[in-house]
């Protein structure tokens, strides 16, 4: 059987070739779209996994394009600050020969702009690649297995987004244990390197704060036209990469070059304090407590929502429950201030309750809370 091979854009995907090679396989002719309460309902009553299949598309209206702008604008030296941070510690753990691995599609944005730090900063032509890892089905192993022949293992620093209460963490670790312990199965670090870390389940981060990344307010939009990533028997046999599909349609949409441009843009005015910063950033203490973890699980025990799948702890996270899932309600700590308008405009939009909370209730400035109304004997 011959190997999968990677994709690119502007065939697949609308990055340039040189940002990312896609380790996915094409489904973009394979109607995978159901409705949000359709697609919950059987996710909740355990007939379906959620990578099985994809939420429709959001498409923004005037109001929450505005808002999204506005965000990108107040936030890219932070981001950029973040971004030069976050690839220092990456390039100090790996060296100048580190292999970026984003988890697609949240991380891969990131990942983008970790390569093109590198190659500001130091001139390094980083390899970029964007692989799948599904919570309860682990990382795609036919791209890890295409890695290992392609790069030393080593060499690999794993490049997400954020972290939420740090499910992805634990599924990468587990599943790369797995694979190492698998016939033929390189090890792998399990080390992942996200731009912001809320949840404190990883040393390395641009930031602890939990603050509004831009690219998690859209979907394909800015994440290179890209779907998040399927998992389906039907569709991924044995020796298939996990899929995905490039929504070309959506063309006249796309921000995702804008995106990267305008952070990019604010790299010389970070650059400085990114370097006077460094030392004490590593030195600092880094070590994981789990402290995100403790907290969504008391805000199950008060809200009474005893499966912690349904809370989504984080901006990014509580976004993504407004635009994909069967939101139920958002708690907001008072102190969050404009990172949490496009929330509240989008809990609007569908009718959600925001909760206010007070600002030492976590250590988080939201958490969306899924409806339980889909599970088996779930309260109504």
């Amino acid at each position: 059987m011959t190997p999968p091979s990677p994709l690119y854009g502007p065939e697949f995907g609308s990055y340039a070739r040189e940002d990312v090679a896609w380790l996915l396989k094409d489904l973009s002719s394979v109607r995978l779209e159901a409705p949000t309460e359709e697609r919950e309902a059987a996710i909740q009553a355990g007939r379906a996994h959620y990578a099985e299949s994809l939420p429709v598309e959001y498409q923004p209206g005037p109001a929450y394009r505005k808002l999204y702008h506005d965000a990108l604008e107040a936030s890219a030296e932070r981001l950029a600050y973040a971004v030069g941070l976050v690839t220092e510690m990456i390039i100090a753990e790996r060296g100048p020969r580190a292999v970026l691995v984003s988890l697609a599609r949240a991380g891969t944005p990131v990942g983008v702009l970790a390569r093109r730090w590198a190659r500001y900063a130091h001139g390094l032509d980083l390899p970029h690649y964007a692989v799948s890892i599904v919570r309860g089905r682990g990382i795609d192993t036919q791209a890890l297995r295409h890695l290992a022949a392609h790069h030393d293992p080593s060499h690999v620093m794993f490049v997400d987004g954020w972290t939420g209460k740090g499910a992805i963490t634990r599924e990468l670790a587990a599943a790369l244990d797995a694979h190492a312990a698998a016939p033929g199965g390189a090890r792998f670090p399990a080390d992942l390197a996200v731009l912001a870390d809320p949840g404190r389940c990883t040393p390395l981060f641009g930031t602890r704060d939990d603050f509004l990344i831009p690219s998690a307010c859209l979907n394909s939009t800015v994440s290179g036209l890209v779907s998040r990533t399927v998992l389906n028997d039907e569709l991924i046999g044995p020796g298939d990469f996990h899929g995905a599909k490039f929504y070309a349609e959506l063309a006249a949409d796309d921000v995702s070059a804008a995106f990267l441009d305008t952070v990019c843009a604010r790299f010389p005015d970070v650059a400085a304090r990114v370097a006077a910063d460094l030392p004490g950033h590593r030195a600092a203490h880094r070590a994981p407590d789990w402290s995100g973890w403790d907290a969504v699980r008391r805000a199950g025990e008060e809200h009474g929502v005893p499966d912690l799948n349904l809370i989504k702890p984080g901006v990014g996270e509580t976004t993504r429950v407004l635009l994909r899932r069967v939101p139920w309600k958002v708690l907001a700590r008072a102190d969050a201030g404009a990172d949490l308008a496009h929330i509240r405009l989008l809990a609007d939009e569908r009718g959600v309750p925001v909760v206010e909370v007070p600002p030492d209730a976590f250590p988080y400035a939201c958490m969306g809370l899924i409806h339980p109304r889909f599970g088996s004997g779930a309260a109504q």
